[in-house]
């Protein structure tokens, strides 16, 4: 079988398939994985029954309960699909993650229900990222009834803390020795293949000054004010944040974010403690020791101008920031190759800002890069928003992709 007869045959055979593939996802949205609170084992279990129906054995890796929930989830149970074909060649992780951001208010479809309207499938996790536990799943079951190889090996590594900094998750499997791929390739969009993310610093700041009666306020310290004084000098960065750009096509500048705040007791009570989270994402020139140092003097210096308060600082992740490999290049050619050729259109080579598991696999010598089924941008998935959604002719082309690349990559 010529080259392209061989790709013809993989197209053909997802579409095919392709109402299975839906069913396969549906399956998956449907049982939810919120995290906060990531009770997500139960989610693995369902997805390793699903995959034993196409003759995958997943071997289940659960985290130990007290890791956890000293992290702050509730379970964790990864799973690896090991798919050999012989001797020689590389072996290729796909990787993705089951656990979402919980839905939030004003979804218009059942957050679960995997509703199909229009083309577009609607739900949480339905682009971000169980879509991928479909493409990447099918895209193997495909090679494997078409291309065949005979070299090599393909590992689905589908984990379950990418919200929470994903150290449990592929962080947890590649500590524990559990895989070692040569090549890896993690849930994106369609329409870009990405080699380089930002990295993400956040933080707990708890700010504290003494409780008072409102009637009385001058006995007291008013934590909230204080918090408000630091919170207008980390935001006042931001401005100086622009004037820092990256040269990596498709990031720009670091940028603050305060994503909650807590505090105070009732309406009558000046507050004695309020606490925030913030949220700095670095570029990938930034040095990340020294963007937290220079994060808390901020704090610092804002809370020293305000008598009475005293502060703490706690880091609740550091996720670095992720810089190309020169391993990636066959990763990168094989699916700018392919998606030309099932999309119709160059897929260029470009950074997020966003921040991703596939970090951990690069901080351990492993080339990858970002790609996967979705839309152009995240505002259009609706990710992390309300009726999030995937259009099934993007799931369809990313499953062809991948597989048309894999076929590639294991000769």
């Amino acid at each position: 079988m010529t080259p392209q007869a061989s790709y013809d045959a993989l197209d053909a055979w997802i579409d095919q398939h392709f109402d299975e593939e839906v069913r396969f996802l549906q399956a998956l949205v449907r049982v939810p994985t919120d995290t906060p609170p990531g009770n997500n084992a139960p989610h693995a279990e369902r997805t390793a029954e699903l995959l034993k129906d196409f003759g995958f054995d997943a071997e289940k890796h659960a985290v130990p309960a007290a890791d956890v929930q000293a992290y702050g989830m509730e379970s964790i149970t990864n799973l690896i699909v090991r798919r050999p074909y012989g001797t020689g060649g590389k072996t290729i992780a796909l990787n993705a993650h089951g656990d979402v951001v919980p839905p939030g208010e004003g979804w218009t479809h059942d957050p679960y229900g995997a509703e199909i309207v229009n083309g577009a499938m609607y739900g949480r996790a339905t682009a971000v990222s169980k879509s991928d536990f479909a493409s990447f799943t099918f895209a193997v079951r495909a090679l494997e009834a078409v291309a065949r190889p005979t070299q090599g090996a393909v590992e689905l590594h589908f984990t379950y803390d990418e919200e929470f900094g994903g150290e449990l998750g592929p962080g947890w499997l590649l500590k524990k020795g559990l895989t070692q791929p040569d090549l890896m390739i993690a849930a994106g969009f369609s329409y870009e293949v990405v080699t380089a993310h930002n990295g993400c610093l956040q933080m707990e700041v708890t700010v504290h000054g003494k409780m008072a009666h409102a009637a009385v306020p001058h006995t007291g310290v008013d934590a909230l004010q204080g918090a408000v004084h630091i919170l207008n000098a980390l935001y006042a960065q931001n401005d100086e944040y622009q004037k820092i750009t990256s040269n990596v096509a498709g990031i720009k500048h670091p940028y603050l974010n305060v994503g909650r705040i807590e505090g105070g007791t009732n309406t009558n009570v000046v507050p004695g403690k309020v606490s925030f989270k913030l949220d700095r994402r670095m570029i990938p020139e930034e040095n990340p020791v020294e963007v937290e140092a220079a994060i808390r003097h901020t704090i610092t210096q804002a809370t020293a101008e305000r008598a009475g308060l005293s502060v703490e600082i706690k880091r609740l992740l550091l996720a670095n920031a992720m810089t190309p490999l020169a391993g990636n290049q066959p990763l990168v050619d094989a699916i700018q190759k392919h998606a030309l050729a099932v999309i119709g259109e160059p897929v260029p080579a470009v950074g997020t800002p966003l921040y991703t598991d596939v970090r951990l696999y690069v901080e351990r010598g492993i080339p990858g890069v970002i790609y996967g089924a979705g839309p152009r941008t995240v505002l259009e998935s609706h990710a992390k928003r309300a009726d999030e959604r995937l259009q099934l002719e993007d799931l369809r082309r990313a499953t062809k992709v991948i597989a048309r690349a894999l076929s590639d990559l294991l000769v």
